[in-house]
């Protein structure tokens, strides 16, 4: 894990308190450059920005529900996504009286929601998306970049005929073939 300089641990901090404040929400700070997975709070400084108490921290860990990442030393580190998820949990366990399961369960489901959320945005940005399809029929978005643009004004594909009659290939023949389209979202 990485060293964090005591500016830049005093920016995620004030950030934290910005979260925890509701004066700030995760997709802002990361907006404006904040690393929100980045582990660098410890537990006793994780449960003081919350305002819970540290035992609850490592319950919550114990429990599958928020699960800090690890130093080398096993020591627990939160980051601002772990510390917008503890105020969640702790405001649905004490002001809506929802189970341990069922706020594991809310919280899947709105990382879900983030995630798709996040998709669809890249998605409708009004830029060219290349897909491509694997021979399982797994279909995988590819970011384009100007090196990719660059070579292919290099290439100079060479075409082929058929021979008179040839309208299939041997039944053994494996298909070396890969598909790619692109779509304009408009």
């Amino acid at each position: 894990m990485t060293r964090v300089s005591q500016q830049k641990r005093r920016l995620y901090e004030m950030c934290a308190m910005a979260i925890v404040a509701q004066r700030a929400n995760l997709e802002g700070a990361a907006r404006v450059g904040f690393n929100v997975d980045l582990p660098i709070f410890s537990v006793g400084r994780a449960a003081e920005l919350a305002s819970i108490h540290p035992q609850t921290l490592r319950q919550y860990d114990r429990a599958g529900l928020i699960v800090p990442q690890r130093t080398e030393g096993g020591a627990r580190r939160y980051s601002l996504r772990d510390i917008d998820r503890l105020i969640q949990a702790q405001s649905m366990s004490q002001h809506d009286g929802i189970n341990l399961t069922g706020i594991a369960r809310i919280l899947e489901l709105e990382e879900e929601n983030r995630q798709l959320r996040r998709q669809l945005e890249r998605l409708s940005d009004n830029s060219v998306s290349v897909f491509t399809a694997d021979m399982d029929g797994d279909i995988t978005e590819v970011r384009r970049s100007s090196r990719a643009r660059h070579w292919r004004r290099h290439l100079h594909p060479q075409t082929r005929q058929l021979a008179a009659g040839a309208s299939h290939r041997p039944a053994q023949a494996e298909s070396k073939s890969v598909v790619l389209w692109h779509t304009i979202y408009r």
